[in-house]
């Protein structure tokens, strides 16, 4: 299987911890054909990085090229001087440079979204905004309304920085936490794995800054059923204007026993703002890996559309 190559690419807002100015990477898969059809960018989740998107890369790139990021403090990207700064309007600045650098040599260039989780969120960001001109945007188990308690879920094993004495103690433990992912052979276990830790003094750490975690915990540390309730409201009604207002071609996927969309939510998203097309896979929760076949062949047949 053919590697991508990673690149740096450099950003501005906010500082790198290092003092250095800060950098966001990206795995980039060129296109098989003569000429390619646009870019598909790729965007994971909340704790995840981007060679997530390796088995979908493999089928997409035959048309495309295929770029897959590590959002500030995840995989190769460099981690951000003040925690608080690990959040949705970071991440979206940054890719919305990177667009802007993608289209530097070619203003019309057409770019398809692929987003879970988190990377759906920023997504549903950028594509709110007409002048970013995404042409199609797909959202992987992520809407505007996201249940408090997978946050709270989240929230347990978020920014612990374990380190393990072996790496297949670390697959043990990451497949451990994503059961939601569904069912998968322990060489898919791997792959999903690997590129997520760090080998350092003989020991196995997670690829992400742990500061990540600082303003989720911030939101969700202590807070009482009526605060919890404030905060999920302001949130969704943010997030609701932001879907109401895009007008691309948007597929949806869910998993059947997601714990973070709900299937109400997911209906309502097929009825307002670009009126999603909806795909729903059994057994899997929060969130389809997009390694499965037919996970894979949903993408495809959304974004290969005359």
């Amino acid at each position: 299987m053919p590697a991508p190559q990673l690149q740096h690419f450099t950003v501005g807002g906010a500082a790198a911890a290092s003092g250095q100015p800060r950098r966001l990477a990206y795995w980039d898969w060129s296109c098989e054909a003569a000429h390619a059809s646009g870019v598909v960018l790729c965007v994971h989740g909340l704790s995840r990085q981007g060679r997530d998107f390796d088995t979908l890369a493999q089928t997409l790139r035959q048309r495309s090229r295929v770029i897959a990021v590590d959002v500030a403090g995840r995989g190769h990207s460099d981690w951000l001087a003040d925690p608080m700064a690990y959040q949705i309007p970071t991440y979206a600045a940054d890719l919305v440079a990177l667009v802007g650098h993608l289209r530097a040599a070619e203003p019309d260039l057409p770019i398809d979204w692929v987003g879970t989780s988190m990377g759906g969120l920023i997504g549903m960001a950028l594509a709110a905004q007409p002048q970013m001109a995404l042409r199609r945007l797909v959202l992987n188990d992520v809407g505007p309304v996201i249940q408090w308690e997978a946050l709270q879920r989240i929230g347990s094993y978020l920014g612990q920085n374990p380190s393990f004495e072996s790496e297949q103690a670390a697959v043990a433990y990451l497949a451990s936490i994503s059961t939601g992912f569904g069912p998968h052979t322990p060489e898919q276990w791997r792959d999903l794995s690997l590129p997520l830790l760090r080998e350092r003094d003989g020991r196995w750490w997670l690829h992400y800054d742990p500061a990540i975690a600082t303003p989720f915990k911030a939101m969700t540390a202590n807070a009482d059923a009526a605060t919890a309730q404030q905060i999920v409201q302001a949130g969704e009604a943010a997030l609701w204007g932001l879907f109401d207002a895009i007008r691309v071609p948007t597929l949806l996927l869910r998993g059947a026993q997601s714990d973070l969309l709900s299937a109400e939510t997911a209906t309502l998203m097929t009825q307002r703002g670009p009126q999603a097309q909806l795909v729903t896979f059994d057994g899997v929760g929060h969130a389809p890996t997009l390694v499965a076949a037919e996970q894979v062949a949903a993408v495809r047949g959304f974004l290969w559309a005359k």
